[in-house]
């Protein structure tokens, strides 16, 4: 699947217009959530200070930790001293004080809550320090190779750093496979404590950007201004990740400059047969067909003027020989765009279909002559 998705990602090619973008942050970078494709990058690996657009990945861990059964939405959460001694952006929670994993969620995503980052990281994991190890090594995992966390907020901490191309990974993550984190990042304008303490999102795009669904926002001194914004549109998200943007209204700017660029240079198609696969015969197996189904890579990115008119055909083999196992490849589908091939999607056996035993074949040939009889 790997080498699929790397061979449909080269066959991409940034047009003159990507290269052409006028980006002001040093570093950036477009990626599309479904297929992970990269659309455009400024020194996307370069190593910066993200501020707390780290925050992107104690999301990430808290709805893992949701989506486990280890938590639920509705989980009571009792502020620490130390989640309430944070700095910096806050709801001045207070020791003691209980507020629902949901409501810390909503404070996090929509006013960056340092004080609430850390009260779930100490929820999730027990204390903040081994949440930041939980943190390193989900970046690990996720090929964050230029990625070393030393808190749960992005409050300034030497060695914290990441680079665009790693917020886009976290970034794609948390919206790709956790995407109810949306009812909380879509947020404009909200309020806690019964109403008694008011919340305005810090990413302006929710409100100014055509189909923005998040994501984070971040500034310090030295980190600048950072973002991770996406946003959807005809079924395609996008993801900008801009780091160290000289005013807070440039970070903006620069992300609906890539998203712009991506919505109108290319489309997500999700390829389905034009007609219904059929059966394959299994020769030798204890049933007498496999029925296939379409592989993973269904999904195509590609530039709108090849997906405005595409063909496909269809390969399959005439028969399978038994032990076929689910998954096993029985052919190919192919797409076109004019006279070029976008893509070869593998069609699968859908199911498994063990070969007959001898003692099941003689009981099948008794039958048949039984009937036949």
């Amino acid at each position: 699947m790997k080498k699929f998705l790397a061979v449909l990602c080269a066959l991409i090619v940034l047009g003159t217009s990507a290269r052409a973008l006028e980006i002001s942050a040093p570093s950036a970078l477009l990626m599309e959530k479904e297929t992970g494709t990269i659309l455009f990058s400024k020194d996307e690996h370069a190593k910066l200070e993200p501020a707390s657009v780290t925050k992107v990945m104690t999301l990430l861990l808290t709805m893992e930790a949701i989506d486990s059964g280890q938590l639920s939405y509705d989980t009571v959460i009792t502020a620490s001293a130390h989640a309430c001694s944070m700095g910096g952006s806050q709801i001045w929670l207070k020791e003691n004080e209980q507020m629902t994993v949901s409501d810390m969620l909503k404070a996090v995503c929509v006013v960056s809550a340092n004080d609430c980052a850390v009260a779930l990281a100490e929820q999730v994991a027990g204390s903040e320090e081994a949440f930041v190890e939980q943190m390193n090594l989900r970046a690990r995992e996720l090929g964050m190779n230029d990625t070393t966390f030393k808190n749960a907020t992005g409050l300034p901490a030497a060695g914290h750093v990441t680079s665009a191309h790693d917020i886009a990974l976290m970034s794609r993550e948390l919206i790709l496979n956790h995407p109810d984190i949306r009812q909380y990042t879509t947020i404009w304008m909200d309020t806690l404590r019964g109403g008694e303490s008011q919340l305005v999102n810090t990413n302006k795009l929710i409100r100014f950007y055509d189909g923005a669904t998040g994501l984070k926002t971040g500034s310090t001194d030295n980190a600048l201004y950072c973002l991770s914004g996406t946003a959807e549109r005809d079924g395609m998200e996008l993801i900008a990740a801009i780091m160290k943007a000289p005013t807070s209204a440039q970070r903006f700017e620069d992300a609906k400059t890539l998203l712009g660029y991506g919505f109108s240079t290319y489309a997500l198609k999700k390829i389905v047969p034009e007609e219904a696969l059929p059966p394959v015969p299994v020769q030798l197996g204890t049933q007498a067909t496999v029925q296939p189904v379409l592989g993973e890579g269904s999904a195509l990115l590609l530039e709108k003027s090849k997906a405005a008119a595409l063909a496909q055909s269809v390969s399959l083999a005439e028969s399978a020989a038994a032990p076929v196992a689910a998954g096993d490849q029985l052919g190919t589908l192919t797409v076109t765009a004019g006279e070029e091939v976008v893509a070869e999607i593998p069609i699968l056996a859908g199911e498994t279909v063990p070969r007959i035993t001898f003692g099941q074949m003689f009981f099948r040939l008794l039958r048949t002559a039984f009937l036949a009889g």
